[in-house]
């Protein structure tokens, strides 16, 4: 048995057989190939698998998301069967006879490099495409897998990895995986955060523990303790398996608590809800009870796809959580791309200090095309539910006016185009920094709502980068800086007849929780599967 200490992020205890999940690119190795015609026919047969692959991922993406998804694996088929591409792999296997894994890596390169020249976006971004598709065919050559999103097998596993983007989380196949541990990563990244609103336990963080011939063995993860145990002995595995028994028993009897009103035992009522990334969460916020949704986190529409999402798409993707919804409050965050969450197509220039530089209500009041776009597909969306819209990295007065001058002129296109919408539609901020705390009165004569973004308070305020898992000691959350900042805009909203509530991760932490009900926040958003045990301990206060 070998113990490894990592950092846990998502609650919870999985028991199952690891399977390594290849995230980085490596060495493709020359070789000199005797029989040139046999490479090939090796080369055709490793395509034809990886089309194969491809329309199992279609079927599974159009049936979990929708057509639109799918789409993206129409077109690597189409990459795979192109004949200029084949026919490039072909002629350098027969002509410098070298073997079938060199000649698709040059050739992937040569077309990489051919589209990321080019002045077009749309064909820059096919650089990453080609290279996608190629190195599946790799794969397939090579007998590695494929990811966890597709494997064919059917068993479910633990996934290890070097790291994980926020859009490779997402793509997991939560009826295949039983949770994550990842050598990089920290406790306040995004992926950390999907884990949590996902219910896989996660563990980040072990750093050279990594290793890639673990695929295959055995492994007990605790997200609680961060512990990881390969090839646990027969004693470990029997402790971990009562925990496991004993931690969804727990979760058992907190269903008990659902449709029971989230108030203490002295009366006094706090909004208890969900924060979700895309359409498909919403069935875990109905299944824990949530009574709305503080945070629809839209950049993951962004995130998930090959070019920017159009309106029509995003209006199909904001009414029906609206729809499922019903009377229940919907807020949804506008585009929040930037820092740790880079799209390739948006070409964003390279910042030293990104969590610091271009990226939200920036992107959105410099590129008002990208955000009227959105903001028509919400207000079209509104007339389904009860949508709200929230401002991300709000620092001043004039962000909010700039932004709600653009959201009239969208108003007055629409009433120009006959399109009903909610005229009186709820339109909020974050308070993420401390520039928004200081001016918080000012804002709150301005909007209908606050939401506290703890995660990047907590880093502006403390100046501690929370992608860096070298902070963690000093990234502290719960410093009394942070927890005044939350009390002074939670009192500035009050004076001025605006609710106040937080989504950021903080508002599940339950050592908290009698502090935010004395601080007198109105509402708490949290990951759908922390709804049941914090209106338990509300409920006990």
């Amino acid at each position: 048995m070998r113990t490894i200490q990592g950092v846990g992020v998502s609650a919870g205890i999985a028991i199952g057989s690891i399977r390594v999940l290849d995230t980085a690119d490596h060495a493709v190795e020359r070789r000199v190939v005797d029989d040139p015609q046999a490479e090939v026919e090796r080369f055709r047969t490793a395509r034809d698998t990886a089309v194969e692959q491809l329309k199992r991922l279609r079927d599974k993406t159009a049936a979990e998301f929708g057509e639109g998804k799918a789409e993206l694996f129409d077109a690597h088929q189409l990459m795979l069967q192109d004949p200029d591409y084949v026919n490039s792999i072909e002629d350098l296997i027969g002509q410098s006879r070298v073997n079938a894994e060199y000649a698709v890596n040059s050739t992937a390169e040569q077309y990489a490099a051919m589209f990321a020249a080019m002045d077009n976006s749309y064909m820059q971004a096919r650089a990453a495409d080609i290279k996608d598709v190629s190195r599946r065919v790799i794969n397939v050559l090579e007998g590695k897998r494929g990811g966890a999103a597709e494997d064919g097998d059917g068993d479910s596993h633990i996934i290890l990895a070097e790291d994980l983007a926020p859009s490779e989380t997402v793509q997991l196949d939560r009826a295949k995986v039983l949770g994550f541990v990842t050598a990089k990563g920290s406790a306040n990244s995004h992926t950390a955060i999907l884990a949590r609103t996902m219910g896989l336990p996660a563990i980040i963080g072990i750093g050279a523990a990594f290793d890639p011939a673990d695929d295959g063995h055995t492994a007990v993860i605790d997200g609680t303790s961060g512990k990881v145990f390969i090839d646990p002995d027969e004693a470990t595995l029997g402790e971990y398996q009562g925990r496991k028994a004993k931690y969804e028993e727990r979760l058992r009897l907190l269903q008990e608590l659902k449709g029971k009103p989230t108030e203490t035992k002295s009366g006094q009522k706090v909004r208890l809800y969900a924060n979700i990334g895309r359409p498909s969460d919403v069935t875990a916020v109905l299944a824990n009870d949530a009574e709305g949704i503080g945070l629809f986190r839209s950049e993951f529409l962004y995130l998930e796809s090959e070019d920017y999402p159009t309106e029509e798409f995003q209006f199909e993707a904001y009414k029906e959580v609206a729809q499922k919804m019903g009377d229940r409050l919907v807020v949804i965050r506008t585009l929040d791309i930037g820092a740790d969450k880079q799209v390739g197509y948006f070409n964003l220039e390279h910042e030293d200090n990104p969590a610091l530089g271009y990226r939200a209500i920036r992107i959105c009041l410099t590129r008002p095309e990208i955000f009227k776009v959105q903001l028509r597909a919400l207000l079209r969306a509104s007339v389904y539910g009860n949508i709200a819209i929230m401002l991300p990295m709000i620092t001043s007065v004039q962000e909010v006016r700039d932004a709600k001058r653009i959201l009239d002129e969208v108003k007055t296109e629409l009433h120009s185009e006959h399109v009903d919408f909610n005229e009186h539609i709820q339109v909020g901020i974050m308070i993420e920094t401390p520039a928004s705390v200081v001016m918080a009165d000012e804002l709150a004569a301005e909007v209908d709502f606050f939401s506290i973004g703890t995660n990047d308070l907590t880093q502006y305020t403390l100046a501690c980068d929370r992608q860096n898992p070298n902070l963690g000691r000093f990234a502290d959350p719960h410093s009394p800086a942070v927890l005044r900042m939350i009390r002074m805009a939670t009192e500035a909203a009050h004076r001025h007849g605006i609710w106040c509530g937080i989504c950021g991760e903080l508002g599940a932490d339950l050592s908290l929780t009698d502090t935010f009900l004395d601080i007198g926040l109105d509402e708490l958003s949290v990951s759908p599967t922390s709804v049941l045990p914090l209106r338990d301990a509300i409920r006990n206060h």
